[in-house]
């Protein structure tokens, strides 16, 4: 196998695109969003970076909450969007209807399939230009529309994927096979 160097960049493929929801200044603001992951599974915890210039960020600061909303493929424009502008210039707010959960200061997406409120229990300030969060889960809502069996359905809810380094968005694929399942046919001699 020949193998090409390609760098110290990070080829972890694919992202998943969220919105960010913060509220700045008492106001709902929106961010598109795909350095996210889960950090914790129990107690959860989910993981995002954020360019510190981004005025999303003041809101963090200022209440050490934001939820994350996961879009469908159906919101590809608008989410897109949420990338393209910055809140400062532009209230994005008017892009959707929001509601609040326990924490009464992380907006979410009425909109959107997945919403999850988040409180800040860790910042790191990275090298460079972002700044990591770890978000603690406090409570995640769907619409019943994209459960089976009481379980968010992965084909319902129909996320978006990015390829950061083509900039290029993509859709889910079909399943292919069972986690931690398929592998027990392997026996290492």
């Amino acid at each position: 196998m020949n193998k090409v160097k390609l760098g110290n960049k990070n080829h972890l493929y694919p992202n998943p695109v969220i919105i960010v929801g913060v509220n700045v200044n008492g106001k709902p603001n929106y961010l598109n969003v795909s350095y996210a992951g889960i950090a914790n599974r129990v107690p959860s915890m989910i993981s995002i970076s954020l360019n510190k210039s981004h005025y999303s960020c003041n809101g963090i600061k200022e209440n050490m909450t934001f939820s994350i909303n996961i879009p469908s493929l159906d919101m590809l424009e608008i989410t897109d969007y949420c990338g393209i502008v910055s809140g400062a210039d532009v209230d994005k707010s008017k892009l959707f209807n929001t509601f609040y959960g326990n924490l009464k200061n992380a907006p979410m997406i009425d909109e959107c399939p997945i919403n999850i409120e988040c409180k800040v229990i860790h910042k790191i300030n990275l090298e460079g230009s972002n700044m990591l969060l770890i978000g603690k889960v406090i409570e995640t809502y769907s619409d019943e529309k994209y459960l089976t069996n009481g379980i968010p359905d992965i084909n319902k809810i129909n996320p978006i994927l990015l390829s950061i380094y083509e900039f290029n968005y993509y859709s889910l694929g079909k399943k292919v096979g069972k986690a931690w399942s398929i592998g027990k046919n392997i026996k290492v001699i």
